[in-house]
């Protein structure tokens, strides 16, 4: 029997994960530990990956302890980086109840445009169950070629 061998590369997936309390002191710990961990992936303080980034969790973070939030129950987020490719950002909390798609807000309300926000800054973004209880908001960014990617990468 002959084997089928494939030389493709070997990716390496950098994956960091921690659990905040779900309050907004939570929230910005969470950003500043996530832009510290990037800065160590090498996505250093003030690129535009990087800068993108921090906007994406703190308003990640933000509507988790706004809207996800149950007494007694942390939020999680998990940033999972593949050089070069992708970099995701899961924010997690224990409400199972999805809120609705982006909408436009009224010209005098003081919020309703988080997740337009990430719609435009993430490459990909959609709400995800969560096993046992809860939902996931996930955004991505495309960091290798094409358009989109190009954009958010700071590649010329």
């Amino acid at each position: 029997m002959t084997s089928l061998v494939t030389h493709e590369p070997a990716l390496t997936v950098r994956v960091f994960t921690q659990r905040f309390s779900s309050t907004l002191r939570g929230a910005r710990l969470a950003c500043r530990l996530a832009l510290h961990q990037l800065d160590r992936w090498r996505l250093p303080y003030g690129s535009e990956t990087s800068d993108v980034a921090g906007l994406l969790v703190a308003e990640l973070a933000a509507n988790a302890v706004t809207h996800g939030r149950v007494p007694g129950r942390d939020f999680e987020l998990t940033l999972a980086y593949t050089p070069g490719l992708l970099l995701r950002i899961d924010v997690s909390d224990t409400r199972g109840e999805r809120r609705p798609a982006p909408g436009v807000p009224g010209l005098l309300d003081e919020g309703g445009r988080g997740l337009l926000l990430v719609e435009a800054l993430a490459t990909r973004w959609a709400v995800l169950d969560r096993v046992p209880v809860g939902k996931t908001v996930r955004a991505e960014l495309d960091l290798g070629p094409g358009p989109r990617s190009r954009r958010i990468a700071g590649v010329p």
